[in-house]
C-alpha cells in the first residue's frame, strides 16, 4: 500500500503493508469555487453581527492580527480582502498588521514578503508581537481564572481591531483560530505561561476538539472577549490548503460556526488501537521544527495502544528550534518519565514546557520515533527520541495492526465509545 505522506514541501510517499495498514484522513472538502469571493461573503454577509464596513467609521486606525509563519493561514488573501473592505474607509498609514507569534520567534522581511505577498508588505506597517517587550504590552487586567493579561500595546490601542485566522484542531486548546489570535497571539510572556501552565495543560478536558470545558480555551475566550475585539475572520482550509470556507463577524459566535465545520471534516472514529501509528505534523509550514511536531505525536497517541509505537514524519528545518529554552528543557532530564515528573512537580511555568509537558506525556504512552531531514541521530537522542531514515523499514519490522495518519494533526481520530 503506497501512502502519501504530508512533508516538507515535496511530501513523502511510503509503501506499507497492505494486510494490516489502515490510512484515516480528514473528510475531503473541495476548495471553494474563487476564494476571494467566499472571503468577501463572509466580510460582508456575518455569522453574527453587522458587516465589517459597517463597524469602522472613518479616520479610526485599525489593528489587524495574523498568525505566523508555522501557520498555513492563506493571509496572501485574507489580508487583501480585509483591506479592499475598508478602502476609502481608512488611510492605510493607519494600519498596522501585528504577527501574532505568541512566544515564537518573529519572521524575517523573506518570511513576510511569503506570508502576505509583497504588495501588502510595501504599502502596510507589519510587527512581529514580542512577547519579552515589555514596553511593546499594555497591562489589561485579570481574566477567566486570575489570568494576568498583558496584550500587544498597538493593538490595544488600535480603535478598530480584527483577528483572522484559520481553524484547525488543537492538541490542548481544542481548535485554533478565533480568540487565540488575542491571546496567546499579542499576549505577554507571563500571560502564556500562565495560559499554558502544568494544572491546565494536564487536566483531561484540555484536549482535541474540546473547547467548552477546556481549561485553556475558557481562559483565552474570557481574554478576548473581556479585552474586545471589532471583528474576527476565520478560515477552515482542505488539505491543499485551500479556503473550503470562511466565517466572518462577532468573535465567538464566528469561531462556534468555523469549529463546527472543523470538527465535522476532522474528526474520524476508529473501531480499536493500534500496535503502530504513522503521523505527520501536515506537511509546510507546520512541521518546521520538533516543537511543532509534538500536534502529531499527539494526534497518533489518541489511538496508539499503551505500549506501542508512534512513527513521527517531520521534516524540521528549523531544528529544534534553537530560540527558546525548548531544547535545553527537553533534553535536561535523563527519560521521560524523568521529564514528566520534574515538570508536573514544578510550582512555576517556564517557557514551553507546555510543549516538553505534552511530549514527556506521549512517550510515557509509547515509544516515538521520528523521521526528519533536518535534526541528527545525535539531536533526537538527547531528546529521548529514537530517527529512522526509512520509515516503511521501520513499519515493516514492527509486529501487528498498523495506522496511518497522512496528515497528522489535521485529522482528530478517536476510539469509537469513548
Amino acid at each position: 500500500m503506497r501512502v502519501d505522506l504530508a512533508y516538507g514541501i515535496g511530501g513523502l510517499t511510503i509503501d506499507l503493508p497492505d494486510d494490516r495498514t489502515t490510512v484515516v484522513t480528514p473528510v475531503a472538502r473541495p476548495a471553494a469555487a474563487d476564494e476571494a469571493a467566499e472571503l468577501r461573503r463572509a466580510l460582508r454577509e456575518p455569522v453574527a453581527g453587522p458587516p465589517l464596513r459597517d463597524r469602522v467609521r472613518r479616520g479610526q486606525t485599525v489593528a489587524i492580527s495574523a498568525c505566523d509563519y508555522t501557520r498555513p493561514q492563506p493571509r496572501h488573501l485574507m489580508i487583501p480582502a480585509v483591506l479592499a473592505e475598508l478602502d476609502g474607509l481608512v488611510d492605510l498609514d493607519d494600519v498596522v498588521i501585528l504577527v501574532a507569534t505568541g512566544t515564537h520567534r518573529g519572521n524575517t522581511e523573506p518570511e513576510l514578503r511569503a506570508m502576505f505577498g509583497d504588495a501588502v508588505v510595501d504599502a502596510v506597517r507589519i510587527v512581529n508581537h514580542d512577547s519579552r517587550d515589555e514596553s511593546s504590552l499594555r497591562w489589561m487586567g485579570r481574566f477567566g481564572k486570575d489570568v494576568p493579561v498583558w496584550l500587544n500595546r498597538e493593538w490595544v490601542d488600535a480603535d478598530v481591531r480584527i483577528t483572522t485566522g484559520f481553524v484547525e484542531p488543537h492538541f490542548f486548546a481544542g481548535f485554533s483560530g478565533g480568540p487565540k489570535l488575542v491571546a496567546p497571539g499579542l499576549a505577554a510572556l507571563e500571560t502564556v505561561l500562565t495560559l499554558h501552565d502544568a494544572a491546565r495543560i494536564g487536566d483531561p478536558r484540555a484536549a482535541w476538539g474540546v473547547i467548552e470545558g477546556n481549561p485553556v480555551h475558557d481562559d483565552v475566550r474570557a481574554i478576548a472577549e473581556g479585552t474586545g475585539v471589532t471583528f474576527a475572520l476565520d478560515v477552515v482550509l482542505n488539505r491543499e490548503q485551500k479556503i473550503v470556507q470562511a466565517f466572518g463577524g462577532d468573535l465567538l459566535p464566528m469561531h462556534a460556526a468555523a469549529t463546527a465545520v472543523a470538527r465535522q471534516t476532522a474528526m474520524r472514529a476508529v473501531p480499536a488501537a493500534f500496535d503502530v501509528v504513522v503521523t505527520t505534523n501536515a506537511g509546510f509550514p507546520l512541521d518546521q521544527n520538533l516543537y511543532q511536531a509534538v500536534k502529531g505525536m499527539s494526534a497518533a497517541a489518541q489511538i496508539v495502544r499503551p505500549g506501542g509505537v508512534i512513527v513521527c514524519a517531520a521534516e524540521c528545518r528549523d531544528g529544534f528550534p534553537d530560540h527558546g529554552p525548548y531544547r535545553e528543557t527537553l533534553t535536561s532530564a535523563a527519560s521521560p518519565e524523568a521529564l514528566f515528573q520534574e515538570i508536573t512537580g514544578r510550582t512555576h511555568t517556564i517557557p514551553d514546557q507546555w510543549q516538553v509537558q505534552i511530549q514527556a506525556r506521549i512517550q510515557r504512552r509509547a515509544r516515538v520515533v521520528v523521521h526528519t531531514s533536518f535534526l541528527s541521530d545525535a539531536d533526537l537522542a538527547a531528546a529521548h527520541l529514537e530517527q529512522t531514515h526509512d520509515i516503511a523499514a521501520t513499519v515493516r519490522d514492527l509486529p501487528g495492526s498498523v495506522c496511518v495518519l497522512p496528515e497528522g494533526p489535521m485529522t482528530i481520530p478517536y476510539l469509537v465509545g469513548e
